[in-house]
């Protein structure tokens, strides 16, 4: 039976050791993991004594050799994330989580709507003597300035209170901070107060927070302060300042989008530029981003930045199902299926990212 035995294990391990973990980086198909089935046989004692043969079936992850992203796509991914990103997908679904929404009027629909498809559950009240037993029964708060009017600041206040006692998390989106006085400063107040987990904005915003004043297009970004190629390596470097002195993940979208804890960045490279033409895509992001923090307590950072490659993900894969007599209505209802149709397979293959 030891002949067997040793047998068995040897061919195991075999097999096991064809699978090289490390990314070799003379070869750009080589890095990403993929799912391998095995086939495991050994030996057992059985209660009475009787040598018996047990086998497990099973998959371990290798390296596909049909992968297509480059060598320092592959590299990078590897060392310097913390967890794959889908896994903080298949965390949403799995858990489920709830989550109280205090967003504007313009896209509240579309952000319950993209909670549901990727697995959290939305609630949404600004009511102030409804909020605290809302936020109570939540796992997460999303705040939104985007449509503020003092009933609905009085409650985003109440209901952050709340969540903070709880220790829920609680995400910030600062829409059309540094368009006016009243943005600029409820965005500030509640960073001071409440101390939001996340801060999600596009880089005008976040920057109207991290100097106290700023300038945008409306809600949009101004143009002048686009992270481009060319200033990657400062809004990089900014972007980490600012975690550091505001204690929260920031995530910047825009054409390269920036999620940073202070120690380490993601640059990610997903998404389509038509999706600037949808009212809502930011909102949208930040309900579900919301939901992807609050099911990955312990993995905030990777939580926030699959949250935006997902979305990046699905504007991309929404956009490849368009019909030439379609337009940004259809588009929006496109990337919300990907959405819900998105696995965390997908996610980890689609995903284009690096970490700095």
């Amino acid at each position: 039976m030891s002949g067997k035995r040793g047998a068995c294990r040897e061919q195991a391990e075999n097999r096991l050791y064809r699978l090289d973990p490390k990314p070799d980086l003379d070869n750009a198909n080589v890095g990403i993991y993929h799912t391998q089935h095995i086939f495991l046989c050994c030996l057992f004692t059985d209660m009475f004594g009787r040598t018996c043969p047990f086998s497990f079936s099973g998959f371990v992850h290798g390296c596909s050799p049909y992968d297509t992203r480059s060598e320092s796509q592959v590299y990078n991914q590897r060392k310097g994330a913390k967890i794959m990103l889908g896994t903080c997908l298949d965390q949403v679904r799995t858990f489920v989580p709830l989550v109280h929404n205090i967003t504007n009027y313009v896209t509240v629909n579309d952000v319950a709507n993209i909670l549901l498809a990727c697995g959290g559950s939305p609630i949404m009240s600004d009511e102030p003597e409804d909020v605290a037993d809302i936020t109570s029964i939540c796992g997460g708060l999303n705040l939104n300035i985007g449509t503020l009017n003092q009933r609905s600041i009085e409650g985003m206040f109440r209901a952050g209170h709340r969540a903070k006692e709880l220790q829920h998390p609680i995400l910030l989106d600062p829409v059309g901070a540094g368009a006016s006085a009243l943005r600029t400063n409820t965005a500030l107040r509640i960073m001071d107060e409440l101390q939001p987990t996340v801060i999600r904005g596009n880089i005008s915003e976040i920057k109207t927070l991290a100097f106290g004043s700023g300038t945008t297009k409306g809600v949009d970004a101004d143009v002048a302060d686009a992270v481009t190629d060319e200033t990657l390596d400062s809004a990089v470097a900014f972007v980490k300042d600012f975690a550091k002195k505001s204690h929260a993940i920031i995530a910047i979208t825009g054409a390269i989008d920036l999620v940073s804890d202070g120690d380490k960045c993601y640059v990610i490279r997903n998404g389509r530029p038509e999706m600037g033409k949808i009212t809502g895509t930011g909102c949208q992001l930040s309900g579900m981003m919301t939901a992807f923090i609050t099911a990955n307590p312990d993995n905030k950072l990777e939580a926030a930045a699959a949250a935006v490659a997902a979305m990046g993900l699905a504007g991309e894969i929404g956009w490849s199902h368009m019909q030439e007599f379609e337009g940004n209505s259809t588009y929006r209802n496109r990337i919300i299926d990907a959405i819900c149709n998105m696995t965390g397979d997908i996610l980890n293959q689609g995903a284009k990212y690096e970490v700095r």
